[in-house]
């Protein structure tokens, strides 16, 4: 369960999902602020989406896109002149009831947004279009997506890691549950394979 309230992140290009790891470096002062005092307490941050635009006002409070995903800091190394290397493992998602003032960084109220309860077979046939539509990519790189993964696992963490856009990232994240989001990012693939054909060519 998420406290009711903690400290924000926005950035323009990370999204968290629930269970994948994120690796972080923080070295704006506010931050190093951040990170120090969540290090002493609960070691929850808060990840969201800054909102197209958010470049005229990077230094105050940008607008944020509403929903976010709670991360535990698993891993902190404080560098020698105050930054950190900090990893986070996603918890839940939040949507941000509104922000409190008083702090150098970021503070909200959050709600906690469950997970929708799933229908196994439905999101193991997900997962496996899935994989089909990677098949091409992940054979140039000679890797594939571990059988031992859960499909709640695999769905989050390509949401995450693939090469995507942020605002198709906060799209994912914004799903329901992994099934949901199984389903999307399946036609976010095939909208890129089907853009990536010459003009003319043939399906």
């Amino acid at each position: 369960m998420l406290p009711p309230t903690i400290p924000i992140f926005p950035l323009p290009d990370a999204v968290l999902f629930p269970g994948v790891f994120l690796p972080l470096h923080i070295f704006e002062p506010r931050y190093r602020a951040m990170v120090a005092d969540v290090l002493d307490g609960d070691r929850v941050i808060g990840m969201t989406l800054l909102r197209p635009g958010w470049e005229s006002d990077y230094e105050g409070r940008p607008p944020i896109f509403p929903i976010g995903c709670a991360g535990l800091v698993t891993h902190a190394e404080r560098l020698p002149d105050g930054r950190f290397d900090i990893v986070l493992k996603g918890l839940s998602r939040f949507r941000v009831v509104d922000e409190e003032p008083g702090r150098p960084y970021r503070v909200a109220r959050v709600q906690g947004l469950a997970e929708a309860v799933e229908d196994r077979e439905a999101l193991a046939a997900g997962r496996r279009r899935l994989e089909a539509l990677l098949a091409p990519v992940l054979s140039s790189r000679r890797c594939r997506v571990p059988s031992t993964l859960g499909d709640d696992e695999v769905v989050n963490g390509l949401s995450q890691c693939l090469d995507l856009e942020p605002i198709e990232r906060q799209a994912l994240l914004e799903c329901a549950g992994a099934l949901a989001r199984c389903r999307l990012l399946a036609q976010i693939l095939e909208m890129k394979v089907v853009a990536r054909r010459p003009a003319g060519g043939r399906h």
